[in-house]
């Protein structure tokens, strides 16, 4: 952990304590606010700031778990506990200066008890989840540090985690190391959230933003020929092909592909063919089927059931389609925040469920450019 006493955490806590808190709700008014993101603080999140998957055995924490926290505690406008998570994530995953380098994605408890970083290799989605939360906290709080660390963030995602591939223009890579190998270059499709890429797109007029969600629309049709998309798919001669790594199947990541296009703007030019796009579920649950929890997406078949935290996820996909009958029997069948404080922590699900069960309740929605709207605005 870095120590306090660095020039780098010296500075990021300066300019923190600098920086006007408007807005920020009394603890007493907060804790409340929203029941199912306590549960979760209350369980995994330590008091420094950690966000840690309880259900694996090195209790770790990835970058991802700490940008859907900022995220969580923006939509919750509770600064402080954003300041706290962002402090854990500059210190830990970043060696103490995010706007000059990406976060580790995953931080454990190594072999011999250890604590520390895993896998120093930053994860591409976390990164833009990162960014967006740094800019929009920074524009909602009137908090320009902030901005102003997205912003390098972006930078740096532009020189390390952007490609351009021939024949099609921009892509993200999941990471900047081991994914392009033997003439394929690997995308994750759940990596590309376009209600992120539209505000990217806003903040940095000259980047790729606006043609990586052309691309990233292009992705989802070429891979998802019967409307499920993939966990991970490859680029290779010219068109988009099942990834050699992990075949065709969707999954734990995919689930996101359609939460991330049910939470994109109506007024998004992109919006309905993206839906259009992800057609798969839909037909499932119109037919009175749950959603599966594998899928080949080559033949559109699968297998086993998704938890509650697929079915969440779900409930924007539903709603931006007019299919309230259908979301409204998913929301119900949800374990409330009491039955989640009784079970065991289950970072995935109970994250997919804040995402989603969080915007069917109008905690946040996005605008056509990608601006976050919290209700407290």
């Amino acid at each position: 952990m870095a120590n306090s006493a660095d020039p780098a955490r010296r500075v990021l806590l300066q300019a923190l304590a600098a920086a006007p808190l408007l807005g920020l709700l009394p603890a007493a008014a907060a804790a409340p606010g929203w029941p199912r993101w306590q549960v979760l603080v209350d369980s995994s999140l330590s008091a420094d700031g950690r966000m840690i998957d309880r259900s694996q055995d090195d209790l770790r924490s990835t970058s991802e778990g700490q940008s859907y926290a900022l995220f969580f505690a923006l939509v919750d406008n509770d600064q402080a506990l954003f300041d706290r998570i962002l402090a854990w994530t500059v210190d830990n995953l970043a060696a103490g200066d995010m706007g000059k380098r990406l976060p580790a994605w995953l931080w454990g408890r190594d072999a011999k008890g250890g604590w520390g970083v895993l896998d120093a290799n930053p994860a591409a989605d976390s990164d833009l989840w990162l960014a967006y939360a740094l800019l929009e906290a920074g524009r909602l709080w009137h908090r320009p540090a902030l901005q102003r660390i997205g912003e390098d963030m972006l930078e740096q995602v532009r020189a390390a985690e952007i490609v351009d591939l021939p024949g099609l223009g921009p892509m993200l890579l999941p990471g900047p190391q081991g994914f392009v190998e033997d003439g394929a270059t690997r995308v994750n499709p759940s990596y590309l959230p376009l209600p992120l890429l539209r505000r990217f797109a806003a903040v940095d007029r000259g980047g790729p933003w606006s043609a990586l969600a052309v691309n990233t629309l292009e992705l989802l049709r070429q891979t998802a020929p019967h409307g499920f998309a993939p966990d991970w798919a490859a680029w290779r001669d010219g068109a988009f092909v099942a990834d050699p790594v992990k075949g065709a199947t969707g999954s734990y990541d995919a689930i996101r592909c359609y939460l991330w296009a049910g939470l994109l703007s109506p007024r998004d030019p992109l919006s309905g063919a993206q839906l259009q796009a992800l057609s798969g579920p839909l037909r499932r649950l119109r037919a009175a089927a749950p959603m599966w929890e594998k899928v080949d997406t080559r033949s559109g078949v699968g297998s086993g059931e998704g938890g509650y935290g697929f079915r969440a996820a779900l409930l924007p996909y539903l709603l931006a389609q007019g299919e309230r009958g259908l979301a409204q029997g998913l929301q119900a069948s949800l374990p409330s925040p009491v039955q989640q404080r009784g079970d065991a922590p289950a970072y995935y699900a109970q994250m997919l469920t804040l995402f989603g069960d969080g915007w069917a309740e109008g905690r946040y929605r996005f605008a056509a450019d990608g601006r976050l709207q919290p209700r407290w605005r």
